[in-house]
């Protein structure tokens, strides 16, 4: 069991351990998923994805299958709804996936082509399967490298600043007495929750309404008004248990394909997808590759600091892996430069997934510290404290808090890194090398304009509303600990219902900005409530309501550099004769603003640490670059840390306040996985010697990477 160093506490319900309000709904089986709610005349759909990489589709040949049991429809590119693709949603225009059926265009393997609808699941996957599909096929491009023809700098946009340059980087690489330049590689990497997308769509009373897993069940809603042209008020989805997202579960082709049938059939239409079409069907984490160079003086202050960033994107949509951005906040040198390219190919739209740009920006930034503190002889601690900044690097502006350096001290006390020997591949047990590695971790912490509304009940209960998305967070016990502190009532006395679109706007569980959004809406339309009561008066049998907006109030956070921070530590074993590692144990210790509920925040950094052993040594999705497909789209051929490779993990967290943010929350759903392969590839190194660059790190690369010791057992 854990401590908490030093944790925010209050004499209320913020800071103490809670388990989830909603816990023994789910560990009963009580709690309903999108796929779990019953519906009259409820029929079942089956996408079909295209078998080619790029072409067009001749024909459909769904007479065959329409005469096949249970089957009730087969739509396609020739009958399916007109859907209006063109539009700008909450995160800008989106992806052509979602806009099923248009036209005969193919431009990736796995793009929906169909679906096949029928009267049960087992009816609608036969049919499916069954379905011919033609193809004029043409030739395909899947191949990704470093510099390839066809990479470019993106344009600037709200969300994305594409390129960064301060001072003259040769001249300064030029006067450094050392210097790193190197390449390193992330694979492609995919989100696969526990569980998959399902949505139901029916139209009820002239609305339409949609059972959905998602991030934000009003953004999904917006989505769907946009595509099927309909009145927003008219549009209602819920999304009262999600079973994980990482940022996938947004507006995917399901959900449409849904709607489409159900608009056609009248009747209730569920589709939900499989492990193999989620491959390509909801988005994943691009590939990258990334050169880093760092030039330094003796004693490792920096002078320059260069880092350029490329993932591939696909040929109808644009998606930036934003991996630079990590140097742009916590190291700053004199001539300090970050760029982030792509290169469309002939694959689907990438997508965020936990962490986006700074779980593998960090591991090439934070290796390639590692090897410059190995160049300098200083220690990687007193490295990074050399080079910590007093305001952003890039932007100029202040920290909100800063506390990495409380982290890194906490950490190394705890993990016992004074007694390291920095000298690489000397400690051993039997056949089994032994190291140890530390890294950096940060993530932004914004905030969201939000509504919410709070019921005083006749019976003395209060009632929340929000739009919030509980997707494993914790959310929902948050913001009851949170709205019992601010009424100054047990949180027994408070109901928290999320997820429903009626409820109004409200930010999505993304970008570690959800509590923090939901947290302030909450408070806010408290303190509004709490005026009203205090004026007196018997309370309706209906209550008193208020509803607050925070559109205004978040305005005033872009004046400083608002982050969590975090050091992560691991120790590794590697065995000589086999080339496996093995990660015996790590510690993460975390600045991350005021925690809400120790006892779950606690399972979202060590969810994202384990994310981490997985992303250093075993996520690997590999493409057929003849068929442009996966090979072994399943959970068989796509590896990812088991129980048995996860070994002792620690979190814990330091004080970090934040005396003019009136929430005081950050997030913490991201931060875990940050820096986490870092630290394993920094100790795999400390380990052996041998400077791993490549994720994820597989014993063959192991028993290939030139070690003599390790090849001679």
């Amino acid at each position: 069991m854990t401590t908490t160093t030093g944790t925010l506490t209050t004499a209320g319900s913020v800071g103490s351990a809670h388990v989830r309000v909603e816990g023994r709904a789910k560990v009963t089986g009580a709690a309903r998923y999108a796929a779990d709610l019953p519906f009259a005349e409820l029929a079942h759909g089956w996408m079909v994805l295209s078998t080619v990489a790029r072409g067009r589709v001749r024909s459909v040949e769904s007479a065959p299958v329409l005469a096949m049991p249970g089957v009730l429809t087969v739509l396609h590119h020739g009958n399916a709804p007109r859907v209006d693709g063109d539009y700008v949603g909450t995160l800008g225009r989106p992806d052509p996936i979602v806009a099923c059926f248009q036209d005969d265009h193919v431009p990736c393997a796995g793009w929906p082509v169909a679906l096949v609808v029928a009267q049960t699941p087992e009816q609608a996957r036969e049919a499916a399967e069954a379905l011919a599909v033609q193809y004029d096929e043409e030739s395909h491009d899947v191949a990704f490298y470093a510099g390839r023809p066809g990479t470019y700098t993106p344009e600037n946009s709200p969300m994305l600043q594409a390129e960064t340059l301060k001072g003259d980087m040769e001249a300064e690489l030029a006067a450094s007495a050392v210097v790193v330049d190197a390449e390193y590689t992330t694979p492609q990497e995919h989100h696969h929750a526990l569980e998959p997308h399902a949505a139901t769509a029916r139209w009820e009373g002239g609305r339409l309404e949609v059972v959905d897993s998602n991030q934000g069940s009003m953004w999904v809603a917006d989505e769907l008004a946009k595509l099927f042209s309909l009145d927003p008020a008219s549009v209602r989805v819920r999304s009262e248990h999600v079973g994980g997202g990482f940022g996938s579960k947004g507006v995917r082709p399901h959900q449409v394909c849904a709607v489409m049938a159900a608009t056609v059939l009248h009747r209730p239409v569920r589709v939900v997808l499989t492990r193999r079409q989620m491959f390509t069907a909801v988005g994943y984490r691009s590939p990258t590759t990334q050169r880093v160079r760092l030039g330094a003086d003796a004693d490792g202050r920096l002078r320059a600091l260069d880092h350029q960033a490329q993932n591939l994107t696909s040929r109808v949509h644009e998606f930036v892996e934003q991996s630079a951005s990590i140097g742009r906040v916590m190291y700053d040198a004199d001539a300090h430069h970050t760029v982030h390219r792509v290169v469309p190919l002939d694959v689907a739209t990438p997508t965020w997934m936990r962490a986006p740009g700074e779980a593998p920006g960090s591991f090439a930034l934070e290796s390639a510290l590692d090897e410059l503190a190995e160049k300098c002889g200083v220690d990687p601690i007193v490295l990074r404290s050399r080079n910590e900044p007093v305001t952003g690097p890039v932007s100029g502006l202040p920290f909100s808090s800063r506390n990495v350096l409380a982290c890194f001290r906490e950490g190394a006390r705890r993990f016992g890194w004074a007694d390291r020997d920095p000298r690489p591949g000397l400690r051993r047990e039997g056949r089994w090398l032994l190291g140890t590695g530390t890294a950096a971790a940060t993530y932004p912490s914004g905030a969201a304009p939000s509504t919410a509304a709070v019921t005083a009940e006749a019976d003395g209960t209060f009632t929340v509303r929000i739009s919030a998305a509980d997707i494993g967070t914790g959310a929902r016990t948050a913001l009851t600990l949170i709205a019992a502190d601010a009424l100054e009532v047990r949180p027994d006395r408070v109901r928290v219902r999320i997820a429903d679109s009626d409820f109004g706007p409200a930010m999505i569980a993304g970008g570690s900005m959800g509590t923090r959004s939901w947290g302030w809406a909450v408070m806010t339309a408290v303190d509004e409530l709490q005026d009203q009561l205090a004026l007196g008066g018997d309370i309706p049998p209906e209550g008193i309501t208020v509803r607050s907006d925070t559109s205004a109030a978040v305005a005033a956070l872009a004046a400083k550099e608002r982050h969590s921070f975090g050091a992560q530590f691991a120790e590794v074993a590697v065995d000589t004769s086999s080339g496996e590692v093995r990660v015996r144990r790590m510690l993460g210790i975390f600045a991350a603003g005021r925690i809400v509920n120790p006892l779950t925040a606690h399972s979202q950094f060590v969810g994202g640490m384990t994310w981490g052993i997985s992303m250093a040594l075993h996520e690997e999705a590999v493409r057929d670059q003849a068929s442009g497909s996966h090979v072994s789209a399943d959970l068989a051929g796509y590896h990812f840390a088991a129980n048995a490779d996860v070994p002792l993990v620690e979190a814990d967290w330091v004080d970090d306040p934040d005396a003019d943010d009136p929430v005081g929350i950050k997030g913490i759903g991201e931060i875990g996985i940050v820096g986490a392969a870092a630290a394993i590839a920094n100790a795999v190194w400390h380990a052996t010697g041998v400077r791993h660059r490549h994720l994820p790190i597989r014993p063959d690369r192991v028993l290939l990477s030139g070690s003599r010791d390790i090849a001679s057992g």
